[in-house]
């Protein structure tokens, strides 16, 4: 049996080191995270702002990064960023991570039914659109209350405090035990 990956971007990375909780995306995740090299190349720069994201890019639980080294996928991942994330040619590295993402789980067979986990909102109405599966953190946080992972009360105390903090997060339920739902 196939398992699919999740894979998560760097601002749900955030949004959980912001709260000192990859522990807990950690388990949501159960063995099923990954991540690119443009996802782990802005992990390990957002560090300098959230140190806790040490404990992803030193923990190994995403699993080495993926790397996109074919030409032509390597073409293709430039003309996504810059035509359907908006990317400037002159910042290579802007929406690199979402491009990467989308190409590994739109094309690679072995990534095919994979889980995109982002709280940019055009880049999931996007993938969305094309037939991906899409999360937020606001998912993750559901199904970590749903598996008694944490009481809803922390979780949603969490999400307040990630936006407090400055996340922009979608769709924080106005009560705890709608993370039940």
């Amino acid at each position: 049996m196939t398992r699919h990956c999740w894979f998560p971007d760097n601002t749900v990375l955030c949004n959980f080191a912001v709260v000192d909780r990859l522990s807990l995306l950690e388990k949501v995740l159960d063995g099923r995270g990954r991540w690119t090299q443009a996802v782990a190349a802005e992990a390990a720069q957002s560090k300098q702002y959230w140190p806790r994201l040490s404990q992803v890019i030193d923990g190994g639980w995403l699993g080495d990064p993926i790397e996109i080294d074919d030409p032509a996928e390597t073409a293709l991942v430039d003309r996504v960023r810059r035509v359907v994330f908006a990317g400037s040619p002159s910042r290579p590295r802007q929406h690199l991570g979402e491009a990467e993402t989308l190409l590994l789980i739109e094309h690679r067979s072995e990534f095919a039914g994979s889980v995109w986990i982002t709280d940019d909102g055009e880049a999931g109405h996007y993938a969305r659109r094309k037939g991906i599966c899409v999360k937020n953190t606001v998912d993750l946080m559901r199904e970590a209350v749903v598996e008694g992972l944490v009481a809803a009360d922390d979780g949603h105390g969490m999400l307040l405090r990630m936006r407090q903090s400055g996340r922009h997060l979608r769709g924080i339920p106005p009560r705890p035990a709608d993370l039940l739902q």
